[in-house]
C-alpha cells in the first residue's frame, strides 16, 4: 500500500516532507547546533575565525558546514581565497518554534513574548 502525504491546507498540495528531514538532521547535532550558535552571535564570520572559535580542526569544521549549506541553514560568502559564513535567520526562524529561535534570534529583531 502506498502512503499518502498529508496536504497542506493553504495549497491544498501534497507536503514534501524530504525538504525538513535535511534541515532536522543537519539540526540533530551538538556542533553544528554550537557553529550556528556562534554565527548568530558573531554574525558574518570567516572559516578561518571559525576553527578556533568552536575548537575543531578545518576538515571536520567543512564537514559540519557543508551539511548546514545543503539544509539552507547559513549562508557561505566568498572573498578572495576565504569563505565567510552566517547564519540564514530567515530559514531558521521559518523552521522552528518562536522559543527556540530565541537562542539563534539577532537582537535587532523582534523577540515577541518568547524571549
Amino acid at each position: 500500500m502506498i502512503k499518502e502525504l498529508p496536504v497542506n491546507v493553504q495549497t491544498a498540495s501534497p507536503v514534501d516532507f524530504s525538504v525538513f528531514e535535511t534541515k532536522f538532521k543537519a539540526l540533530a547535532d551538538e556542533k553544528r547546533l554550537q557553529i550556528m550558535h556562534e554565527l548568530t552571535r558573531r554574525g558574518n564570520t570567516c572559516v578561518c575565525d571559525l576553527t578556533e572559535i568552536v575548537d575543531m580542526p578545518q576538515s571536520k569544521l567543512s564537514y559540519h558546514l557543508k551539511i548546514l549549506l545543503d539544509a539552507g541553514l547559513i549562508k557561505r560568502e566568498t572573498r578572495g581565497t576565504w569563505s565567510f559564513y552566517e547564519l540564514n535567520h530567515d530559514e531558521v526562524n521559518r523552521l522552528l518554534s518562536p522559543e527556540l529561535c530565541c537562542i539563534f534570534r539577532n537582537e535587532g529583531i523582534p523577540s515577541g513574548d518568547f524571549c
